[in-house]
């Protein structure tokens, strides 16, 4: 068996190796682009697995993915590859639709072209139904975006659709609600948060003044998981009798406030909250600031700059039709993922 695995130096692609080596007997082939300094920090635990192989090959160049299809014949196609992170969409919206859909188009093209017993895998997002209409959210629930990022994987989901109904492809586009984890990328919020507790927790360890660590809306609710959860359920929703796409979500919301809560909590630094609108902040408490001889004293701050163009203000899956047809079940909880978060980067921080 041969799966072709893309975008495999984020936490998605990495995590999908990592889960297909540890679960199946298949030769993978992980795609990334040629650039002149990959970072392969996430790809560290299989880069070296005789059962993987490095291939090149670009979502925005048909040649490359012709190539890889044809010459491969894989039973499998997992993209994982994309502009991924949702802020920047506004800034790079014709990049972001080029990768995203279009480039989706392209992976089918190649499939349909050179080996249509292909099962293909696309990589959907809750931003496809922005501006909500109910909560929570099933696979029904309409295409409502509120970014050139959700703009573009809504177009990837019609894509799909229409390839599978014209060409009778396996292919299929899940709703991944937000999935985060040690592999994700520093630029998401999460990650943003985790790291920068970890950067106090070392400053007031070592008796240092900090810098707060800036955030944009804190009341935007989001439905979390990690992402080694959400790869088992890929491989579940590719290795159905018949295609059908599916909601992956832990069918919880909590907001980024509550998060930063939490992250300072694992770290042990008691914060409190004080203010209202763009002047909240959120600082080291009385009580802990004495003990701990604290050389700063705010812990976060809002930053205008970080509010997006157009928010998505409540994100809430409903994963029931996974859960109960394909047997899917995450094991990690919002409480241990935070956990999880934290303490790797308290763990690998470098001064």
């Amino acid at each position: 068996m041969k799966v072709i695995v893309t975008g495999i130096l984020g936490q998605d692609g990495a995590n999908m190796v990592e889960y297909l080596l540890k679960n199946t007997e298949a030769k993978i082939f992980g795609m990334i682009r040629r650039t002149s300094n990959p970072n392969f920090v996430n790809c560290k635990a299989f880069i070296k697995n005789e059962r993987f192989q490095l291939v090149y090959g670009d979502l925005s160049d048909s040649v490359s993915l012709d190539n890889l299809v044809r010459d491969i014949q894989p039973d499998y196609f997992i993209n994982f590859a994309a502009q991924s992170f949702v802020g920047c969409s506004w800034e790079i919206p014709l990049q972001t639709f080029d990768a995203n859909a279009t480039g989706v188009a392209r992976c089918l093209e190649a499939v349909r072209r050179f080996q249509p017993k292909c099962r293909f895998y696309s990589a959907g997002s809750s931003e496809e139904f922005g501006d909500v209409q109910y909560s929570p959210q099933d696979i029904h629930h309409p295409v409502r975006p509120r970014s050139p990022y959700g703009a573009s994987k809504a177009a990837a989901r019609h894509l799909v659709k229409v390839y599978r109904e014209s060409y009778n492809l396996y292919a299929v586009h899940s709703i991944l609600f937000n999935h985060e984890g040690t592999k994700r990328g520093e630029e998401f919020v999460t990650r943003k948060i985790s790291k920068g507790v970890a950067r106090i927790y070392h400053a007031i360890k070592n008796n240092q003044s900090f810098s707060p660590i800036e955030l944009g809306n804190l009341d935007a609710q989001r439905d979390w998981s990690d992402s080694e959860d959400f790869v088992d359920g890929v491989w579940k929703i590719m290795n159905q009798e018949k295609p059908k796409d599916y909601v992956l979500s832990s069918n919880e919301t909590h907001t980024i406030r509550e998060f930063i809560n939490k992250s300072f909590l694992c770290a042990g630094i008691d914060g409190v909250w004080h203010g209202s609108g763009q002047q909240e902040e959120m600082s080291v408490s009385t009580e802990y600031a004495i003990k701990n001889e604290i050389q700063s004293s705010i812990l976060v701050k809002i930053n205008p700059k970080f509010y997006r163009p157009a928010e998505v203000e409540l994100l809430l899956g409903d994963s029931t039709p996974a859960r109960k047809e394909l047997g899917w079940n995450p094991k990690i909880s919002f409480d241990n993922l935070v956990e999880r978060m934290v303490k790797y980067d308290i763990e690998i921080f470098k001064i």
